[in-house]
């Protein structure tokens, strides 16, 4: 099993940063992906971002160039800054072995933490 404690989330003005971060233990992968996922409501989850333990990172949408993810051995980081009201969500971390998912490979999730930013 893996453990991915989630830390970060808040309350924030519009045009105001935060950084999450997400720590992994337990028994982690070598080769892993951890990432960054929100949900707001009505909408599925969506990514938000992924970095592999090789470097590779992934994006998922229009955030990239506000948002940065960064990694230090197993714990991801989440900067996010310039927020604006639609960031506002529940933010997920997320863990699965190897660098592609797989509905075979083994798959975490946090518990999420709350982004609220204010206009």
């Amino acid at each position: 099993q893996v453990q991915l404690v989630e830390s970060g989330g808040g309350l924030v003005q519009t045009g105001g940063s935060l950084t999450l971060s997400c720590a992994a233990s337990g028994s982690t992968f070598t080769r892993n992906t951890m990432g960054w996922y929100r949900r707001t409501p009505g909408k599925q989850r969506e990514l938000v971002g992924s970095v592999n333990s090789g470097g590779g990172v992934k994006y998922g949408g229009s955030e990239e160039g506000r948002f940065t993810i960064s990694r230090a051995r197993d714990t991801v980081y989440l900067r996010m800054t310039q927020l604006q009201p639609e960031d506002t969500a529940v933010y997920y971390c997320n863990y699965y072995l190897g660098y592609i998912r797989s509905s075979d490979s083994p798959e975490y999730w946090g518990q999420g933490t709350q982004v609220t930013v204010s206009s």
